[in-house]
Formats: structure tokens, C-alpha cells, sequence
């Protein structure tokens, strides 16, 4: 007698709002710790929308406990709330273009005093004659250091963070590798005898480069960000905030959100239709652009559906709601965008899980960079070991 296979367990979808996701690293990290807590049966993490889509079992785990795994990953994560993801986004993008003017504004000038004069001819020589060396490189230390510790500041709070979480991400490779850069150059100008020879550089625009053109791609993200959100806030924008329902034989206007399935609508001239459903009574022409790109209104009588979403143009009509609130086209159109917009494909998985490897790679090969020369490099072997260390973190 075959033995009877239980049902798999019910489950629920939880959307949550991550902050603080910068790469596809963050987005693994993420998802990695979702998918530890006991009940999550899928996590989906979208870097675009900062959003995470966990499909769990109820009876093992709670939204409030997938949000706390997320925090211990070293994100803030909480339910989503209409509007209040747009409000942040606007704040970081207003954040984010600030940090490139003034990284911009400092960076230009350690380009014109370090980089050009090497490239043009005779340049450097007139550069030196008129401006002593050490001068010089005061001044790059003043400039470098308002990049280093203004713009750049975000990433030591960011990259310390998931390097102390056990996680280091792409935030945390800029860091170390711009203190690098930055630390080394701080010692050739302040203390140049603890160099070896033939070593004395500095390396100011390196480490305000890499800063000023990773902060000028994050706002440039966060503008695509954005524009990604803004086809769903398009499509929300269509739904109507009111209805008409005919309830005892009398008119009462009701949130739309309060519509149930059976009740009777009344929808007059240049009004939304609030639901899907069948004309009932009246006759009207309804503009349906918004589901088939056609232009010219679609006559409606008794007996024919209609769309929730679309414009009532001249008449006046009752339709019975036969799909209302999440069941309606248009909101099946809105978590099909949401879901296309989450979706991955296949080659940025690939690289999700190259990401994830590539931070500690890299450490690695510095770690052991840094013990080669150590151990069998020409003396003074710690100062070549951490020239060395910091060429590969540069």
C-alpha cells in the first residue's frame, strides 16, 4: 500500500525594502542570508528597486524575522511602504550629487597639479622650478584629504560595516584600497625616511580617482533607479481612488480599496473605472489606451466588459465588479513589471557569484603578497612587503 505524501505547506510572500545595497555583492550577501532562515522557501533581492522578495513557509518564520536576518547581514530592512521608498530615493539622489561636486571640484586640481605636467613636455621641470616638492605635495595632502575623508567617507562606514559582519564587499575594496593609496602618500610626504629608496611617491590622485568616478557611478545608479521605478509609478498612477457602489438602493462613495466583488458601480463622463467588471445598465465610450495602445475610445452597453484603470469619456454607466483590488488587469500588469524588474538572467548570476569571490580574492592575494615579501624579500623586507601589500590593493 503506497504510503500517502503530505501537502507541501502553505505559503506567503513578503516584500521588504533593503537599504544600503551598493553592488552585486550586497545583493548576494543578502539573499545568502535569507536563505539561512529556517522557512524561506525562495529569496529574491533586486539591487534596481532595493527590494526582497522571500516566499516562506508562515508556520516557520515571520516577515519581522526575515527583516532581522537582513539587519544582522548589515542592511537596514523593513515592510515596504508605499511612498516612502520614493521620498529616500530622492533624498539619496540629492545626497549622491553633492558628493560628486565636491569630489569633482578637489579632484580636478590634484589632476592639473600631479598628472598633466607629466604628460606635457617640459611641464613638470617648470612645474618644480616654481613650487619646492615637499610645497607640492602639501598641497595634494590638503586636496586628497577632503576626497579621502568628504565623498569617501561613506565608504569606511559602508565597507567597515561588512568587513566587520564577516562579508567584505566592493565598498570595503575601495576603502582599503584607497587608505592604501592614501596612507602610503600621507608617509612619503611626512615621513619619507621610513621609505626604501627609489620608492618615494605619492599616490593622491590615485586614491581620489577611484573614489570620484565610484561615487559618479553610484549617482548615475541611482538615477537609473529611479527611472526603473517610475513605469510601475506610471501604471499606479492609473488606478482610481474612489468608487461609486450602489448599496440599498443608494449612491455611496467608497475607497477603492473597498470594493467587493459583485458589487454595482456607477461611473460617470471623464471618470477612472475603479475595478473589472460587466456593464449593466447605461452606455458610454471608454478610452482603453492604457491596456491596448489604442487611441480611439471602445463603446460599451450592457453585457460588455470593462477594464479597471481605463477613462469613462461621454456617458454614463453601472457595471457589476467582477475582479477587484490585486485581482484586476491592471494590477496583474503592475507585479508583472515588478517581477520582469526582479527577475535575473542568467549571465548576472554568473557574475553575482563572481562578485561574491572577487573582495576576498583579492585580500587574499594581498595577504599573501605582503607574507612573500616578508619572508624572503631584500631588506628592509616590512617596508618592501607593505609597498608591495598596497601596490596590489591600489
Amino acid at each position: 500500500m503506497a504510503t500517502a505524501v503530505p501537502p507541501p505547506p502553505a505559503t506567503q510572500t513578503a516584500t521588504l525594502a533593503v537599504e544600503g545595497m551598493t553592488c552585486a555583492s550586497c545583493v548576494a550577501r543578502v539573499e545568502r542570508a535569507l536563505g539561512r532562515v529556517e522557512g524561506v522557501v525562495e529569496a529574491n533581492v533586486n539591487l534596481a528597486t532595493e527590494k526582497a522578495t522571500v516566499r516562506f513557509d508562515p508556520a516557520a518564520t515571520r516577515p519581522d524575522a526575515l527583516a532581522a536576518a537582513v539587519e544582522r547581514a548589515g542592511y537596514a530592512a523593513h515592510p515596504e511602504v508605499t511612498g516612502e521608498k520614493e521620498d529616500a530615493r530622492g533624498r539619496e539622489l540629492v545626497a549622491l550629487r553633492r558628493r560628486v561636486l565636491v569630489a569633482v571640484a578637489f579632484t580636478v586640481p590634484i589632476w592639473l597639479l600631479e598628472m598633466v605636467p607629466m604628460a606635457v613636455p617640459g611641464a613638470m621641470d617648470a612645474l618644480m622650478r616654481a613650487v619646492p616638492m615637499q610645497t607640492l605635495r602639501l598641497v595634494l595632502f590638503g586636496l586628497g584629504t577632503a576626497v579621502q575623508f568628504g565623498p569617501g567617507w561613506r565608504f569606511y562606514q559602508t565597507g567597515w560595516a561588512a568587513l566587520r559582519h564577516g562579508g567584505p564587499d566592493m565598498n570595503t575594496l575601495v576603502m582599503l584600497g584607497t587608505t592604501a593609496a592614501y596612507g602610503y602618500s600621507v608617509v612619503a610626504t611626512f615621513a619619507p625616511g621610513l621609505l626604501p629608496e627609489g620608492t618615494l611617491h605619492v599616490y593622491y590622485e590615485a586614491a581620489a580617482t577611484i573614489i570620484t568616478l565610484i561615487v559618479a557611478g553610484r549617482y548615475l545608479e541611482a538615477r537609473a533607479k529611479g527611472r526603473a521605478g517610475a513605469a510601475i509609478r506610471a501604471l499606479l498612477d492609473l488606478r482610481a481612488r474612489t468608487a461609486r457602489v450602489v448599496r440599498d438602493g443608494q449612491e455611496v462613495e467608497v475607497p477603492a480599496e473597498a470594493l467587493r466583488a459583485g458589487d454595482l458601480v456607477r461611473v460617470r463622463p471623464g471618470e477612472k473605472l475603479p475595478a473589472d467588471g460587466v456593464v449593466v445598465e447605461g452606455a458610454s465610450f471608454v478610452d482603453e489606451a492604457m491596456l491596448t495602445g489604442e487611441p480611439v475610445p471602445v463603446e460599451k452597453k450592457a453585457g460588455a466588459e470593462v477594464v479597471g484603470g481605463t477613462v469613462n469619456q461621454t456617458g454614463a454607466f453601472t457595471f457589476r465588479a467582477t475582479r477587484v483590488g490585486r485581482e484586476t488587469a491592471l494590477a496583474q500588469i503592475v507585479r508583472m513589471v515588478e517581477r520582469a524588474q526582479g527577475s535575473k538572467p542568467p549571465i548576472q548570476a554568473l557574475a553575482d557569484r563572481v562578485v561574491g569571490v572577487f573582495v576576498p580574492v583579492v585580500l587574499g592575494i594581498a595577504a599573501i603578497t605582503f607574507l612573500a615579501w616578508l619572508l624572503v624579500g631584500p631588506p628592509p623586507a616590512l617596508t618592501y612587503a607593505l609597498v608591495a601589500a598596497v601596490s596590489v590593493l591600489i
